[in-house]
C-alpha cells in the first residue's frame, strides 16, 4: 500500500506541475467560461422576467455553466498529457518498472482533480465577487466541491480513455466540439420546463448534462434540492464508473504495445 501511495502521489504531482508549466492549459479553463458567462449575463438577463424563471440574477442562473465546461477542460487536459506521453514513448518506459496500472491511473487523474479543484474555487470566487450567494450556505459550497472534484475525474477518465484507445494528441482534441454541442443542447440558457420549441426540449430531457447543470443550479440558487441533486451525482458517478472501467481495460492493452 505504501508503495502505491507514493506512485501515485509522485504521478500526480508530475501532472500538476507539468500543467502549472504549459499556461495555456490552466488559463483558458479559468478565462474562457468567465468570458461566456459575461457575454451571456448580458445578453440573456431579459429572461429573469418569464414567469417560473427561478431567480431573477442571470448571474447566479448562468454561474452553473462554467463548472461544465471546465469539465470538458479537463477532458482534453487529461487526455492530451497521456496522448503525449505515449507519443513521447513516457508511458513505454513506465510499463518496464513496477508501476502498477491503478496507480498510473489514479496518479494522472489526480492532477485533473487537483486543477478541477482550482477551476472551482475560481468560478465560486468570482460569482462571490459579483454579488452571487449560494442558498444552500457553506455546506452547499463544500458540496459543490465535491461535485466539481467528481466531474473533473469523470470527465478526465474520458478523456484518458480517450488518450489511451488512439494514442494520439489530436484525436483527443478533436473531441473538444462533440462535447460542446452536448453543452449547448442543454438546459446551459434557459430552465427546461421554460424551452418552448418541443423538439429542444426533447434533447434537453434527454441530455445528461442539463442534470449536471441542474445539480449545480440547485445548491446556487434553491438550496437544497434533492432530486437535483440526486440525478446529478447519479449521472456524474455514471460516466465515471463507465469511463474508469474503460480506462482500465485499455491501459494494458497500450502498455503491451
Amino acid at each position: 500500500m505504501s508503495d502505491a501511495a507514493d506512485q501515485i502521489f509522485v504521478l500526480a504531482r508530475r501532472s500538476v506541475v507539468r500543467t502549472s508549466r504549459q499556461p495555456a492549459q490552466w488559463i483558458a479553463p479559468l478565462v474562457f467560461p468567465m468570458l461566456l458567462l459575461a457575454v451571456n449575463s448580458g445578453g440573456l438577463k431579459a429572461v429573469t422576467h418569464l414567469p417560473g424563471f427561478p431567480t431573477d440574477s442571470y448571474v447566479a442562473f448562468a454561474l452553473a455553466v462554467p463548472f461544465i465546461q471546465g469539465a470538458l477542460f479537463a477532458t482534453m487536459n487529461a487526455g492530451t498529457e497521456l496522448a503525449r506521453d505515449i507519443q513521447t514513448g513516457f508511458l513505454n518506459r513506465l510499463a518496464l518498472t513496477p508501476l502498477r496500472g491503478a496507480a498510473l491511473l489514479a496518479g494522472h487523474l489526480g492532477g485533473v482533480v487537483a486543477l478541477g479543484l482550482v477551476q472551482a474555487c475560481f468560478y465560486l470566487a468570482v460569482g462571490l465577487a459579483v454579488g452571487v450567494r449560494p442558498a444552500s450556505g457553506v455546506g452547499g459550497v463544500a458540496v459543490l466541491l465535491v461535485f466539481a472534484a467528481l466531474i473533473a475525474l469523470a470527465f478526465g477518465s474520458l478523456g484518458t480513455w480517450a488518450a489511451l484507445r488512439t494514442g494520439s494528441a489530436e484525436s483527443v482534441q478533436s473531441l473538444f466540439p462533440v462535447f460542446f454541442v452536448f453543452l449547448f443542447l442543454s438546459s446551459m440558457a434557459i430552465p427546461r420546463n421554460l424551452i418552448q420549441q418541443a423538439w429542444f426540449r426533447d434533447v434537453a430531457n434527454a441530455n445528461p448534462v442539463s442534470y449536471l447543470l441542474e445539480c449545480v443550479r440547485s445548491l446556487i440558487i434553491t438550496g437544497w434540492n434533492g432530486e437535483a441533486l440526486g440525478l446529478g451525482f447519479g449521472v456524474v458517478a455514471a460516466v465515471g464508473v463507465g469511463a474508469l472501467a474503460l480506462s482500465a481495460r485499455a491501459l494494458p492493452q497500450r502498455l503491451a504495445r
